[in-house]
């Protein structure tokens, strides 16, 4: 007998349970690291290799703000091809630039080490992007830069692919990532062109790294959507 069950509650301990097996695996990795290969190596196609279907809205395929970067795979995770890692400071060059106070950064790290260091960017190194609009906005470009950090064995190259998301044109720069030893560093860009459509809804596509050969791929979601709605989701 089994019992099928949805929502976060259910979901965050198988989560867990995988991060701490990646942990377990991988003991150098960080915390943003093992997100990373979570997100990365996620399936957004259900049982039937369909895409996964919202359970709020049956009829419609789910968002990545619905559905996140799809169901995780513990096998895959193993081995991501390369990782999106984040350092401490990194996240409070995000507090600086959202505009935090020194007072209300101490009390978030309870350390003195981090300062706002100058013209701060709220670019987070994360393995996804999203890009938001309002009703007044006719067109909008946002740049985003990644830099990724291999952890396989030996060289390997991966090409990209994208899927756009409807209404938008993504340009990615550059087009392929060469690695010739393990925890070597890349860095590559990404624009997003956002045009007005009509219906004003969320439209997703995604960015893929392929290693020759199929071996593995790396995968970030891409979410346009307004901002009323991203704000709920």
């Amino acid at each position: 007998d089994y019992n099928f069950m949805t929502g976060t509650s259910m979901s965050s301990p198988h989560v867990s349970g995988v991060a701490a097996l990646l942990k377990a695996t991988h003991p150098d990795w960080s915390a943003s690291a093992i997100r990373s290969a979570l997100v990365t190596t996620a399936n957004p196609l259900d049982n039937t290799q369909n895409p996964i279907r919202d359970n709020g809205y049956p009829l419609q395929y789910a968002s990545p703000l619905a559905m996140g970067a799809g169901e995780i795979d513990p096998n895959k995770a193993l081995d991501p091809g390369f990782i999106y890692d984040v350092t401490p400071q990194d996240y409070v060059d995000l507090l600086c630039a959202s505009g935090y106070t020194h007072d209300q950064i101490l009390t978030i790290t309870r350390s003195k080490s981090y300062k706002c260091v100058a013209n701060p960017t709220s670019d987070l190194n994360y393995p996804s992007f999203i890009v938001l609009y309002n009703n007044r906005t006719e067109s909008l470009v946002q740049e985003f830069r990644r830099t990724v950090t291999y952890v396989g064995d030996g060289a390997a190259t991966f090409r990209v692919k994208v899927r756009q998301p409807e209404g938008s044109e993504v340009t990615v720069s550059p087009k392929m990532l060469e690695f010739t030893y393990k925890h070597e560093k890349r860095s590559y860009s990404v624009i997003i062109k956002y045009t007005r459509n009509k219906k004003e809804n969320i439209s997703s596509g995604d960015i893929v790294w392929v290693e020759n050969g199929d071996a593995r791929t790396v995968r970030s979601p891409i979410v346009v959507a307004p901002i009323e709605v991203a704000s709920f989701a």
